[in-house]
């Protein structure tokens, strides 16, 4: 296994954190900012209006891209396995 293939495998698995976190953070960016808009305008600074929004908006982020994120790591770790033997040098 030499380095190439090891930043190889480090890069893809980065990247796939990375798409595999955005729906929950954008929806997580976007709820705060919403809200926090809100709470500007109506001046009311309460730490319960920011938090549960956001949670739940998550909540429904996760259930709605959950499949999407259950197939995307399926497939690759099917990926990786498949390439096992070449990473060890054996095929």
């Amino acid at each position: 296994m030499d380095q190439n293939a090891v930043i190889d495998l480090a890069l893809k698995s980065l990247v796939l954190a990375a798409k595999l976190a955005a729906p929950m953070l954008v929806t997580s960016l976007v709820v705060g900012f919403a809200i926090s808009v809100f709470q500007s305008i109506t001046q009311i600074q309460e730490v319960t209006l920011s938090f549960v929004p956001k949670a739940v908006a998550v909540a429904v982020a996760l259930i709605v891209c959950g499949h999407w994120m259950i197939s995307e790591s399926i497939s690759f770790t099917t990926s990786l396995f498949a390439t096992i033997p070449n990473l060890i040098g054996g095929g």
